[in-house]
Order: structure tokens, then sequence, then C-alpha cells
């Protein structure tokens, strides 16, 4: 529950569909703002994620191949290098947890673990969008 008596936001969606585009942006959103480097992955037709640059030619591709549960690929030049398991109860994940689970995975092995908690965050990342925010969903959202 949200702190005005609204229920938090879902990541997935009702149906098994995967991350819709507002929430993937709500996502990218929150990892920027604690200096994640992270953009809204266009999937397929109607099918997002969340693309996490980890800095060393690699890059986590967060939820998007359709699934209700969080989980990763982790990519290097489009090859598979290593994964984030589905984590267990994440089709019922808020935003927020999104954000906390996606800080936490540790990329270091090809099976990536969970460390315990979310390393400090660094300086925040410019919203993406900038001046033409408002026209990526054609005034929809507020941000």
């Amino acid at each position: 529950m949200a702190t005005d008596g609204r229920a938090a936001p879902r990541v997935a969606a009702d149906y098994g569909e995967g991350m819709n585009e507002d929430t993937a942006r709500q996502v990218v959103d929150g990892l920027r703002a604690v200096g994640v480097d992270a953009h809204v992955a266009n999937a397929d037709v109607y099918r997002f994620g969340v693309r996490v640059v980890l800095g060393d030619g690699r890059e986590a591709l967060w939820d998007a191949d359709g699934t209700a549960g969080l989980e990763a690929e982790v990519l290097q030049d489009g090859d598979l290098v290593g994964f984030v398991p589905q984590l267990s109860g994440s089709e019922d994940y808020t935003v927020e947890q999104t954000i906390d689970a996606i800080r936490r995975a540790d990329y270091a092995q090809p099976e990536a673990s969970e460390r315990p908690t979310a390393p400090p965050p660094a300086p925040a990342l410019p919203i993406e969008g900038g001046v033409f925010r408002r026209f990526f969903g054609g005034f929809r959202s507020g941000g």
C-alpha cells in the first residue's frame, strides 16, 4: 500500500504479460536516481524491459521476455554470457521492490546472485528523454 492509501503499482501485468512501458520507465527512473545506468528496453511490439549497462562491455536485460517473474539475461555483444534466474515471488513486486532487486544483483559469476544489501547510491543520472519526455507517451504520463 502506498502512503496515501492506494495500492502500490504492480510490475507484472495481471495476465502474465511481463512489464509494461510505464512500469519500465518508472523502474528506469528509480534506478537512474541512484546512479544505475539503466534504460527502457523495447524488446518487441508492446513488450518492454529494463536494460542495465554494466560498464565492462556487458549489459543485463531485465524482464524483456514477456513472463510474469523478474529475471535477466546478461549479454556481451549480443551473446548470452550469464543470467539472473527468476526471483521467487517477483511476479508480485512493486516498482520499489524491482528497483531494489536490480540494484542488489551481483553479476560477477555467469549465474548472477543477489547481494544481501544494495550498494550505496551513486550520483544520480539524468532522467531519459529530457525536454521531449512528455512526447514519449503522447502526454499520457505526468513525467
